[in-house]
């Protein structure tokens, strides 16, 4: 797997991401955690999810949002990171990936859900450790738009029964790593299986 540095724009800002290609119209944006709490594209939950897409046939792009890395601009409270994830998948679709499924962990996901219930024209997304604790999560406009969601048993942002319970009710698949927390250190090879198994399932076989 061979991932390239690309910029593309969001708004008037340019933002840095990787981006490896597959064959196929096929593509998966990846969303990173909080980037005030050190969050950025380089981390073992986004790689994990890029790895698993990629190996499935996807071209993949995983980026930095605005004011991380050699992205301009600053922090955007979740407003401009939902711009961010706008021009990721537009830079998608002018390369061809016009089949766009979003992923996206921790804060990455709590910004896709964001950007989910204004945007249709994308798979049902793939949100990992979504931290319901600590951020504002409505889940009631999003039946059919989230296809899987995946906490680990001892993570303290995401109450994982009541994650399952959300999930139930958009009629969205939830899978429990038992033993992980919130960051997945020594389990992203349980977290990859889930993801294959679910992308299996989903009809996404290369």
């Amino acid at each position: 797997m061979k991932e390239d540095t690309v910029f593309f724009p969001s708004g008037n800002l340019q933002l840095e991401g990787s981006y490896a290609e597959n064959a196929g119209d096929r593509g998966g944006v990846v969303c990173h955690p909080h980037p005030q709490m050190g969050g950025s594209m380089d981390n073992n939950v986004v790689e994990s999810l890029v790895a698993a897409l990629f190996f499935k046939g996807y071209s993949t792009l995983r980026f930095n949002f605005r004011g991380v890395g050699r992205s301009e601009g600053a922090y955007g409270n979740g407003i401009g990171e939902q711009e961010d994830i706008g021009g990721a998948v537009s830079w998608l679709r002018n390369k061809g990936k016009g089949d766009i499924l979003p992923a996206g962990y921790s804060f990455g996901a709590w910004v896709g859900a964001k950007w989910l219930a204004n945007h249709d024209g994308v798979r049902p997304a793939v949100l990992i450790a979504p931290p319901i604790n600590l951020l504002d999560f409505d889940f009631s406009s999003l039946a059919g738009k989230i296809g899987l969601v995946v906490c680990g048993g001892r993570d303290p942002f995401c109450a994982h029964e009541r994650m399952r319970d959300m999930a139930r009710q958009i009629n969205c698949r939830f899978e429990l790593i038992h033993d992980a927390d919130h960051f997945f250190f020594g389990d992203e090879s349980k977290l990859i299986a889930v993801l294959d198994d679910f992308l299996n399932h989903e009809g996404h076989e290369k």
